[in-house]
């Protein structure tokens, strides 16, 4: 139950990292690039996921980490966080199992870059000690794409948050299930 609380956590924090309450007046760096083809699962995600289309679900943005994370040379850790069953389609959590990838610096980067041209718009960067943390943003979900492998402990991540008013009530709901300890 504590990995629920560090996914939760991490939720809150991409949430308020990417600063999805501010939906205008925010400078967009991809805002520019509307309709164009999308990669990364448009057609089975049940839309591009851009300003004027469907929300995306938690298995469509499962769908697309998933083919940009192993399509970049990634294999998912199958002890990474795991989301808790009543916010399953707010929330996604895909951690990469960094000490197997040839190259976890550059399959980050590749990563982030089919995610961008899927239609995930890059809102902010920040990078200290060799590690960088990137925020997208999609079909009102927020995406934090951090890649910490530069030291000993290698550790690259995705969480990605449904910014709906729903969905932030069915993440709270899930923080009061779990036991605090």
């Amino acid at each position: 139950m504590r990995k629920v609380m560090g996914v939760a956590a991490a939720a809150c924090a991409v949430l308020l990292v990417a600063g999805c309450g501010s939906e205008g007046g925010g400078t967009d760096k991809g805002g520019s690039s509307s309709g164009g083809s999308s990669t990364a699962g448009a057609s089975s995600t049940g839309g591009s996921g851009g300003s004027g289309g469907e929300r995306l679900t938690g298995a469509a943005v499962t769908e697309e980490l998933t083919a940009a994370a192993t399509g970049a040379g990634f294999a998912q850790d199958a002890s990474g966080e795991q989301i808790p069953a009543e916010a399953k389609d707010c929330m996604v959590s895909w951690t990469a199992d960094a000490e197997k990838a040839k190259d976890p610096a550059k399959s980050y980067t590749d990563t982030v870059a089919t995610l961008t041209k899927g239609g995930w718009n890059e809102e902010r960067s920040s990078g200290q000690g060799g590690s960088v943390i990137k925020s997208l943003k999609k079909s009102g979900w927020q995406l934090q794409a951090s890649n910490h492998s530069a030291g000993p402990l290698k550790l690259v991540m995705f969480v990605a948050v449904d910014s709906g008013p729903e969905c932030a009530a069915a993440i709270a709901a899930a923080n009061k299930a779990t036991p605090s300890s």
